[in-house]
């Protein structure tokens, strides 16, 4: 706690002034978390300060909010590049990350307690920097960040604001999610410069070789890269109980689910939750995206049964903790395949389009998603799959035999439509 007050007055972060009635008051809190390495062993304690950012108004304490999280198929796309060139991969920790950010609201908050100034014991702080727990704390950062890294000569990806990429007479790539940052760089002594270079503006931590990122456990051998989540499976199953449950071979039955089978939740909110810890498991483990994709369409109203297919693919879970998502060399060209059933959901009777990419032999992207509106015959519900996930892989000429059929096929041009170009 002495560390975190001592960075927060190296950094200025705030100044004691006389409280006001006009002020919109930030309660303020002390965090413990704990952070562990892949195995689970202990890494070190952390205490912070924390805003609750909950007590803010919007257009007084705060306005515009923005993450910056990088996008699953970016990481997985340089991953794939990373390895086929075998390319440097480095991870970095910013300590206190946000509190390099400058605040442009006028934000006040109480005191840390237990700290409080005993000269000024009823004062209150006005921040000058993004605290944890601010709605704008991640914006503060990220515009720090992004003008630090645009004065060394990088770029912004136009389809990825987290991803950053500098290529001249080496190629350096960057992406940030929230605090965490991974280097990729075939230039293994500038990856060094860059690192002192930003750590002369920032507490940057070089971590070594990407190893655990974000509950992602990633193991390099010499010609490949392997991804897994064990450690996030082991505790879902324990915060579930499901630890000794006995393992199921499968994620799903072929039998689908409907809405109103089954008694409803009384507490529907750890439904929910664990839904949401599944959704955050198919970062590695495509698998059980259909399954997930299944059981997140009745978080509005789960019932027993909807539970009992939860718990399915947590049994599922149990059978196969280890599995995870390899990344091999390979001749780095795009492809992707795709199918639909047609009519498959007893609810609403629309189709679901599955679909999945790969750059040469590796899994970049996939996807189990609904159809926006119902198809009236197997092959419209092909053609809306078809649509849906390969205009930025078709050849012009392809596309333009596709959208012909679409412009004169009576069924499908009323729905939807392709792109004019493929970009």
């Amino acid at each position: 706690m002495n560390d975190e007050l001592t960075a927060l007055q190296r950094t200025h972060t705030w100044t004691l002034v006389p409280p006001h009635s006009a002020q919109n008051l930030v309660c303020s809190k002390w965090v413990f978390p704990i952070k562990q390495h892949a195995n689970g062993s202990i890494e070190r304690y952390k205490a912070r300060l924390v805003a609750k950012g909950f007590n803010q108004l919007e257009g007084i304490n705060y306005t515009e909010t923005f993450s910056p999280v990088a996008k699953h198929v970016t990481i997985r796309i340089l991953l794939s590049i990373a390895v086929q060139n075998d390319w440097h991969i480095s991870q970095l920790d910013v300590t206190n990350a946000f509190l390099h950010g400058h605040l442009t609201e006028e934000v006040f908050m109480t005191q840390s307690p237990g700290f409080e100034d005993p000269q000024k014991p009823n004062y209150v702080c006005k921040l000058h920097r993004s605290l944890y727990g601010l709605k704008q704390a991640p914006r503060a950062w990220y515009e720090e960040l992004h003008d630090a890294l645009l004065s060394l000569g990088f770029q912004t990806s136009a389809a990825d604001t987290s991803f950053f990429l500098k290529i001249d007479s080496s190629a350096t790539f960057i992406f940030i999610y929230v605090d965490d940052i991974v280097l990729i760089g075939n230039n293994p002594s500038y990856c060094t410069q860059l690192i002192s270079q930003l750590g002369s503006q920032f507490a940057i931590k070089d971590l070594g070789h990407l190893h655990y990122f974000l509950g992602i456990e990633v193991h390099r051998t010499a010609p490949s890269l392997f991804l897994s989540q064990t450690k996030y499976t082991t505790d879902l199953l324990s915060k579930t109980d499901m630890l000794d449950a006995k393992p199921f071979p499968s994620p799903a039955t072929t039998a689908k689910l409907v809405l109103d089978s089954g008694e409803l939740l009384s507490n529907p909110t750890s439904y929910r939750s664990i839904v949401g810890f599944l959704q955050y498991l198919t970062w590695t483990r495509p698998d059980i995206s259909y399954s997930v994709n299944q059981v997140c369409q009745f978080l509005h109203a789960p019932t027993t049964t909807h539970l009992t297919a939860v718990k399915r693919i947590l049994r599922y879970l149990k059978a196969t903790p280890d599995y995870g998502l390899p990344i091999h060399k390979g001749k780095p060209h795009l492809t992707a395949f795709c199918d639909a059933d047609w009519a498959g959901d007893p609810n609403d009777r629309r189709s679901t389009t599955g679909s999945c990419k790969f750059l040469g032999a590796n899994l970049i992207s996939w996807s189990a998603k609904k159809q926006t509106t119902v198809a009236r015959s197997s092959t419209e519900a092909e053609y809306r799959a078809l649509a849906t996930t390969t205009p930025c892989f078709l050849e012009p000429s392809t596309l333009i035999s596709l959208r012909q059929h679409l412009s004169h096929c009576t069924r499908c041009q009323p729905h939807f439509s392709l792109p004019d170009k493929a970009h």
